[in-house]
């Protein structure tokens, strides 16, 4: 898909605008034509064994051939593809480099977990999309027209050319890495998962496939190849989103138009809801979790000994089976059970400490899920405890809101984007594609959470233990905290506060749940791959960008030609894909966790500095530096609270992670410190800094 755009005529702009409308709708045609080839080899008989790994291999091959077809070593095709993307193009481009795993994956798995205001202390699903699409009128107004009609080729090349020094761009491309790496270690974690599915293999063997197509993309071609291999991307992942989802508000409604019509569903979720929230079975299991949690209480109150003697118990159990000559299998997993206790009084805390506080949230009724429609938890005018859920929840909804749209304004990987077209007025007009491209999916994202959580709590709810669909397993074996059905109050039917369905897993066991032709299942988890592949592509080769052109060539002592500085670029985004790879088999949290918290650390770290510095000519050298350590300090130490659970972050000294939270506002939200944190510290220090005579202005590059 990628062609020569050259400066001639608009006659000859016409021309290059048809040849590429053409292969657009050949390419589309092609998908569609390989979808319905694939549902009638599934009639024909072809195994599920085989159509994950054929849809996993297809489309990472077409992906990889765009990224091949676009392979460049010249600079200005590398680093923002010869600035000649048209707008509806870069559009399309950006909207798959947004709609991440996060956005494909996860966004509708939070929507149906935390409702449309969230949890007690947990901001809903909705305001992932009120912050992430409000972004963008940020971005609009304030920040890429201004960036385009620079001329530069990364975000740090801004604040070096505003500011002047090395530190500026030094902390900005440190900056940049930062919450790049964070965002690209959630993405090849999506990779993984959805690798894994199709093929069959242990998520890290997944992940490492994924990767191979990551690099495929965006390794010899930069971001000419990776241009077009996202506009191939963003055709596959609103396929994979719209079938599934047209296919149930069709089933369940008779429309597929499942924006338009899904809201007859949420007054029949709401009396299903007070069904279940009188049912004596429910209510029952209710009581079993929270005998659990208490039991994870008293262990607490004397953690060693609680841990002796659960190992004890073990060995006693283990010798008696012994004695009895019992099945082996029955001493395996007996085995098994002590093998996996904590090693230590430390690690038996944080592991009780975890599951006594997941017992107690599904010892509440809906097995801890809101009430789907409700404005927020709680009641203003209820008990005490009533009006502080009811608060902490708004909290956290507009504090995760605020973080999300001041992040979205100073991604790097978002903002390089908009480098790629041709002029400043294509900068406004690409980034109104890019909201229709992306309003195309988030329009239906809370269609599907609600139509989901229907036939959950229509069809599965209720159903017998014996009579599981086969999917639920399969998903367990991949992930054990992706799904969870338990017979809690041992009737043999399963209620809805036994299941346990993670944020990464609603979307891709949609069509599965809705009983959808296997195929359609491998299509949406080629979307999933594509929504990762796309974003990850765009998020490495920021973090090259940054580490080689930013930082390594930043000074004058080290000369290289353009042409060697894109050849140690490619190997350094070699070098930091393997290790991102490498962090996301960890599985450090989830997905939409990961996302969040990086969008809160690019709004501390370069949104308030960026706006003063294009808005107000005080801005001074110094009042820059200070605003970007000190918000982007206040957010990662705060934001440190994430990674408490990690067996690295135990070698810390007591004290030195923060100590509750403050304002009861979640860590992910933690820009909501840094972001005035860091404005303010710009304006005091550029007040006192501030030179006799304000600096010139910049000249643009138009």
């Amino acid at each position: 898909m990628a062609g020569e755009h050259g400066s001639g005529s608009v006659a000859g702009d016409r021309a290059y605008l048809w040849r590429l409308h053409r292969i657009l709708a050949l390419y589309v045609a092609g998908v569609l034509g390989f979808l319905a080839l694939m549902a009638w080899a599934e009639r024909q008989g072809l195994s599920r064994h085989w159509i994950g790994p054929i849809f996993l291999f297809v489309t990472v091959m077409v992906y990889a051939a765009i990224g091949v077809y676009g392979r460049t070593t010249d600079p200005q095709d590398y680093y923002v593809a010869g600035r000649r993307i048209p707008p509806m193009y870069n559009g399309m481009a950006t909207a798959a480099d947004w709609m991440s795993a996060a956005s494909f994956i996860s966004l509708s798995g939070a929507l149906y977990l935390q409702g449309f205001s969230g949890t007690p202390g947990h901001a809903g699903g909705l305001a992932y999309l009120l912050g992430w699409t409000g972004g963008f009128c940020l971005v609009a107004m304030l920040i890429a027209p201004q960036l385009r009609a620079m001329g530069l080729y990364t975000v740090p090349d801004f604040f070096a050319v505003r500011f002047g020094g090395r530190w500026p761009r030094i902390i900005a491309a440190l900056a940049a890495v930062l919450c790049s790496f964070t965002y690209v270690v959630a993405q090849i974690h999506g990779v993984g998962l959805i690798a894994s599915r199709l093929t069959g293999v242990q998520f890290e063997i997944g992940i490492m496939l994924g990767l191979g197509g990551v690099l495929l993309c965006s390794f010899l071609g930069g971001m000419r190849a990776i241009t077009w291999t996202q506009v191939a991307q963003y055709v596959v992942l609103l396929l994979a989103f719209m079938i599934p989802v047209s296919w149930l508000a069709y089933k369940q409604l008779g429309n597929p138009v499942a924006f338009l019509v899904y809201g007859q569903q949420i007054s029949k979720i709401a009396g299903l809801e007070a069904q279940l929230m009188d049912s004596a079975a429910e209510h029952q299991v209710v009581r079993t979790y929270l005998q659990r949690a208490e039991d994870h209480q008293q262990r607490l109150r004397d953690v060693p000994a609680a841990l002796a003697l659960e190992r004890e118990k073990l060995h006693e159990r283990i010798r008696a089976l012994r004695a009895q000559n019992a099945d082996v299998g029955l001493i395996i997993a007996a085995n098994r059970e002590l093998a996996a206790l904590p090693r230590d009084a430390d690690a038996a805390r944080a592991r009780w400490s975890r599951e006594m506080q997941e017992n107690y949230e599904r010892a509440r009724p809906l097995g801890g899920l809101p009430a789907h429609s409700q404005a927020y938890p709680g009641d203003p005018d209820g008990t005490p405890q009533e009006q502080r859920d009811y608060e902490l929840a708004r909290r956290n909804f507009l504090a995760l809101m605020f973080c999300l749209m001041v992040g979205t304004a100073g991604l790097p990987h978002l903002l390089t984007r908009y480098y790629t077209v041709p002029s400043v007025a294509a900068v406004r007009s690409s980034v109104g594609w890019s909201l229709f491209f992306i309003a195309l999916l988030y329009l239906s994202a809370p269609a599907l959470a609600v139509l989901v959580k229907f036939e959950v709590m229509q069809n599965l709810v209720g159903s017998s233990f014996a009579t599981l669909p086969n999917w639920i397993a399969q998903w367990a074996r991949v992930d054990g905290s992706l799904l969870s059905v338990q017979d809690v109050n041992r009737d043999g039917l399963i209620q809805l506060g036994e299941i346990r369905l993670g944020t990464d897993l609603i979307m891709l066991a949609t069509p599965e749940l809705g009983g959808l032709p296997y195929v359609v299942s491998g299509m949406v988890a080629a979307g999933g791959l594509a929504a990762a592949l796309s974003t990850a592509d765009g998020l490495l080769l920021t973090i090259s960008n940054a580490l080689v052109r930013d930082l390594y060539f930043q000074g004058q002592q080290r000369q290289a030609s353009p042409e060697q500085r894109v050849i140690l670029t490619k190997f350094t985004l070699l070098l930091v894909a393997l290790t991102a790879a490498f962090v996301a088999a960890l599985k450090p949290s989830a997905i939409l966790t990961m996302v969040s918290a990086s969008f809160s650390l690019a709004a501390s770290a370069f949104v308030p500095v960026m706006v003063l510095g294009i808005f107000w000519r005080g801005t001074t050298r110094q009042g820059a530096v200070a605003g970007m350590l000190g918000g982007l300090g206040v957010t990662v130490y705060y934001m440190l609270s994430l990674l408490s659970h990690l067996p690295m972050m135990r070698v810390l000294p007591d004290g030195l992670l923060p100590d509750g939270l403050w304002f009861g506002i979640e860590p992910i939200s933690a820009g909501v410190f840094g972001v005035p944190c860091g404005l303010l510290l710009a304006v005091l220090v550029s007040w006192i800094t501030r030179p006799a005579e304000a600096p010139p202005r910049i000249r643009c590059k138009t």
